[in-house]
Order: structure tokens, then sequence, then C-alpha cells
């Protein structure tokens, strides 16, 4: 299943590019996260606890980055497996560009598969819960990046 979709964020791109590279960031943004360690050089080790329609699962899996242009754009990708719940594997192309009112405009485009009991849900619950979790980590990145900057904008004025 794919998704796209964009986010303009009130932050220059070098405030933006330096949180897509921050695990701290990262985890506050993925909705369920509950461990993520490493770094995006090595890779990240993450612990994501979700509930698709009936089935509650708490996925351990990898997350990398490739395709690595400083400033402009990165692939996300990783794979997660929930015991007897399945697996959920997905990748992220994620670029960056000057927005014309001055922030950052931030694409995404998204594919995701699923496997094991969740892949019996049916692809519209799937295909939904994918769309929410979707936009529910850029949303909560923007307002990650717009809220940090605001911070550092009101840590200076005092």
């Amino acid at each position: 299943m794919e998704l796209k979709g964009s986010r303009t964020i009130a932050a220059d791109r070098a405030t933006v590019w330096a949180a897509l590279n921050d695990p701290e960031v990262l985890k506050a943004c993925i909705p369920g996260c509950q461990e993520l360690t490493g770094a995006p050089e090595e890779g990240f080790e993450a612990v994501v606890k979700q509930k698709v329609g009936p089935v509650k699962a708490t996925f351990k899996g990898q997350v990398e980055l490739s395709n690595v242009e400083p400033m402009e754009s990165y692939t996300i990708s990783g794979e997660g497996k929930g015991g007897v719940a399945g697996f959920a594997k997905g990748a992220a192309d994620v670029a960056l560009a000057d927005a014309e009112d001055g922030g950052t405009e931030l694409t995404y485009d998204v594919e995701a598969k699923v496997g094991g009991k969740l892949a019996q849900l049916g692809s519209r619950l799937i295909h939904g819960f994918a769309t929410k979790m979707a936009d529910q980590f850029f949303e909560n990145f923007k307002d990650e990046v717009e809220g940090a900057g605001a911070k550092a904008d009101a840590g200076e004025e005092e």
C-alpha cells in the first residue's frame, strides 16, 4: 500500500534536517514508540506498541536510513515483528524543499506491507490504520520541530 503527503513546517531546512536525524525527536513522533536507540549512521532499534483493529501487538525491529542526501532527502525504512500478530515493514522517501513562505516543505511517499494476523484484518482497515499512523507521525514531527523552534526563540529573548 502506498501513501503520499506533505507538510509545511515553519522552520528552516537545517532545523528540519537535524530533527529528522535526531533519535529523541523520532521517538517522540512515532505513535506508540516505547524505545528508540541507535544513531542515523548505524541504524536504530525500535519497540512500538500498537493496536490495529482487534489485534494488539508490540513490534520490535530495526529502522535504517539510506539514500541520504544531506539537507535534501533520505529513505527511512524499517521492519518490525509483532509475534503472533505478524509483521509490518515499510519505507518512506522523505524530501525537503524551501517553501514559498520561508519554511520547509516536507514531502513523503510511504510504502508499507503487513503479514500474519494483521494481514487477515482486511486491506481497508490496514490502509486506514497506515494512513492514520503516517499522518500522525508527520503531524507530530511538525509540532515537535515548530515547538522546538518556538522554545529556542523564547530562550533567546530572555
